[in-house]
């Protein structure tokens, strides 16, 4: 096996162990390991898709959870207050679409734990169970979040078209100060901080292979994060690959260069935006049902800037470094939860443990600035160039020397 192969062999195995995982490990802290590898999973697809907006093509956005919060927020709002009956309760406001009757509740906010509005209620009690009710299916409310994220995305990529460095930064960051005070303000709406219920990604459960499992097993979410996260980075390399990869690389490194050469800067910085706050809205709208429930904390900038410090840890100009970085940031965080003893002296590790992180932060961004999963990549898969640069170079000069 040459050297270059090397880290797509890594991968396959390290992808292949993950894989099989969930099976062939038996421990007494099973669900709580798997939860630990389900919210890596989803900090993979947050970091890796900020590295194509921030590391391939240079718009250092601070409002990447925003954008997570939109397609969360959008499935759970969605969930709670649209509903479907075959006959209309002349008393909710309703509009009929064929033979069914899209109804949409009142909001109560936070005054009824149950979130089973009033006019819905009534209307059910007067039917007494004769007339069926349903909800928007999950999946739709998951793709319908993902498409608010990429609009949002959209119209935000429009207006930050003239803004560079610390402006866009500045700019996405009260963006997403705006979306969480406007969220945690419309407590009518969203309850504010006492959050949105969802249901289960399987709320009725699931058959695999001839088992049954419930709304609570962690193998189901496990595998739709898994293969999500893949699908994501699977996209991000073909995009990557192509010319979008080629011209979002030249507006990193001069954009004015890459126009007076053609490129359509306003179009690729538009589209960088719409695909990875798409990616953004479609990780925070499948967590969302994950979790089962939506509130603004997700939305603050401690969040932000740990998907950042993931991805700068792990190379931010490789999406599939920085997917790497975020996973094994997941489990440094989580075994550093685990306090020790000194002799006589206790270390809480619950208060020292983002300091430890910190500081792993600076040393990589002093000594190693392309992170420490990137570099290795780098070395096995370009580590030959500079050898056949050379032997190229003293081929050359032998061939002149012979001729003169």
């Amino acid at each position: 096996m040459s050297r270059q192969h090397i880290p797509t062999a890594a991968g396959a195995v390290f992808l292949l162990i993950l894989g099989l995982f969930p099976f062939v490990y038996n421990g007494g802290d099973y669900d709580y390991v798997m939860h630990i590898i389900i919210i890596a999973f989803f900090y993979a697809i947050l970091a890796s898709s900020w590295s194509m907006l921030a590391g391939y093509a240079g718009q250092f956005s601070f409002g990447h959870m925003g954008f997570m919060g939109i397609g969360s927020y959008t499935t759970a709002l969605l969930l709670h207050y649209i509903h479907f009956a075959p006959e209309p309760t002349s008393i909710c406001t309703e509009f009929a679409i064929g033979g069914t009757y899209m109804i949409f509740v009142n909001p109560i906010g936070v005054t009824s734990t149950s979130l089973a509005q009033d006019c819905l209620r009534q209307a059910m009690d007067v039917w007494d169970g004769s007339v069926p009710v349903s909800d928007v299916p999950v999946w739709l409310g998951i793709v319908l979040g993902t498409i608010m994220g990429g609009v949002a995305g959209l119209l935000v990529g429009l207006l930050v078209l003239r803004l560079r460095a610390a402006y866009l930064a500045l700019f996405t960051l009260g963006f997403a100060e705006i979306l969480k005070a406007t969220i945690s303000a419309e407590i009518q709406i969203t309850r504010g901080q006492a959050g949105l219920e969802t249901p289960a990604l399987f709320e009725n459960g699931i058959t695999l292979f001839g088992r049954v499992y419930s709304r609570t097993d962690k193998l189901p979410p496990y595998f739709v994060f898994f293969f999500l996260m893949l699908a994501c980075l699977a996209v991000l390399w073909w995009l990557s690959r192509s010319k979008f990869g080629l011209f979002v690389r030249a507006l990193r490194e001069d954009q004015e260069a890459a126009a007076a050469l053609g490129v359509n800067t306003t179009r690729y910085k538009v589209l960088v935006f719409v695909v990875t706050t798409s990616m953004a809205a479609l990780a925070g709208a499948v967590q969302a049902h994950y979790v089962g429930i939506v509130t603004p904390n997700a939305l603050f900038l401690l969040q932000m800037s740990l998907v950042v410090a993931m991805a700068v840890i792990g190379g931010v100009e490789n999406f599939v470094a920085a997917a790497i970085g975020a996973i094994l940031i997941q489990f440094v965080l989580e075994l550093l939860r685990n306090s020790f003893t000194i002799g006589s002296v206790t270390i809480d590790m619950t208060i020292w443990r983002l300091v430890i992180f910190g500081i792993i932060l600076m040393l990589t961004l002093r000594f190693t600035r392309n992170g420490l999963i990137a570099p290795i990549i780098e070395y096995f898969h370009r580590g030959h160039v500079a050898a056949e640069t050379v032997a190229k170079r003293a081929a050359a000069t032998d061939k002149d020397g012979v001729q003169g």
